[in-house]
């Protein structure tokens, strides 16, 4: 770092006006040397004064390029120059800067997030909502011409009535989330059994829309420090979106292995797949394709953006990976127990 120039000034300055004082006291005759150690004085003071000058000339930009920066203006850019300590302040405003930026843009992004997801949301809760206010319509107006009819009415609602409540679960549950308000009660889990007490949750459904299981999970224990009902739902979540999306391909797959320092269970189908643009954007909350917008499939759109948060809090990572009609697998890994 270079030596401040005021600093070293200021001293010569305080040395020239100790050796005056010292001539006047040993009563020294006016000479040249005095004539020289005045002028050097006066030279001394008036770079100090233009210096003084220049630093609160800086001083103000900087100040102006803040006001700027407050008022919104954050590809503001304070200038350094040759004074060290005032370069330090510079870099630091810099940074500072460059932090409020990045926090602006991750303020819009999270706008419009939030804008897209009460949209979702209404539409998704205003479209069952319709139905059921429908046919309880039908029902109170007698347009059910026969009981069959009118149970299958009421079967519709129902059906309706249970995906709004599922809907709306979710919704509460990635808000808890958002909010830090899911405790998790770790504890030593043997990951092969959960996975295997997910899947078999699931043999009916896959029985009734005619998908095979090829499963291969490790015989062995696999044990974690994971929570239960944390790791649960992400399992059910992740072949909860397989057989919806996958289920044309008639195959889901469930892979469990064993890496260096975590377990990694892999959930796959042959399905339509999911194109490479769209691939980072599946865990976005009520994100969903053209496809899965088609009633037929259903899903809130918040299943994989709750296993992501859940799988995160239990310290493993998820991805996906798509080869549209041949292969698509989500994959979560979850650290070994120590």
């Amino acid at each position: 770092m270079k030596h401040d120039k005021s600093i070293s000034l200021l001293i010569a300055q305080l040395v020239i006006m100790i050796a005056l004082v010292i001539m006047d006291f040993m009563n020294q005759p006016h000479g040249i040397f005095r004539g020289v150690l005045f002028t050097a004085l006066f030279v001394i003071t008036a770079i100090l004064l233009s210096m003084r000058f220049q630093f609160m000339t800086k001083v103000k930009g900087a100040v102006t390029a803040l006001k700027r920066a407050i008022a919104g203006n954050v590809n503001t850019r304070l200038l350094a120059n040759d004074e060290p300590l005032f370069n330090e302040v510079i870099f630091s405003i810099n940074e500072l800067i460059e932090q409020l930026d990045k926090v602006q843009v991750q303020t819009i992004k999270s706008e419009a997030a939030r804008k897209s997801l009460l949209s979702n949301i209404s539409h998704d809760i205003r479209t069952p909502l319709t139905s059921i206010i429908g046919y309880v319509d039908a029902l109170k107006d007698d347009i059910a011409a026969s009981r069959e009819e009118r149970q299958e009415y009421v079967d519709i609602i129902s059906k309706k009535a249970s995906a709004l409540k599922d809907l709306i679960d979710e919704i509460f549950h990635l808000a808890k989330l958002d909010a830090d308000e899911v405790p998790l009660q770790p504890e030593v889990l043997d990951f092969a059994e959960i996975t295997r007490e997910a899947v078999i949750e699931f043999l009916p459904e896959l029985t009734k829309v005619n998908m095979e299981l090829n499963a291969s999970i490790l015989e062995e224990k696999c044990l974690v420090t994971a929570e239960r009902l944390s790791l649960l739902r992400i399992i059910n979540n992740i072949i909860k979106n397989a057989v919806q999306y996958g289920q044309d391909g008639q195959v889901l797959g469930i892979e469990l292995t064993e890496h260096t320092t975590v377990y990694q269970l892999s959930i796959w189908d042959k399905g339509a797949g999911i194109p490479e643009d769209e691939l980072t954007k599946v865990f976005e909350r009520m994100y969903r394709t053209e496809r899965s917008r088609n009633p037929l499939h259903g899903g809130s759109g918040l299943g994989l953006a709750i296993a992501k948060a859940l799988v995160e809090k239990n310290g493993g990572r998820i991805w996906a990976e798509s080869n549209p009609g041949v292969k698509t697998s989500f994959s979560f890994t979850i650290p070994k127990q120590l």
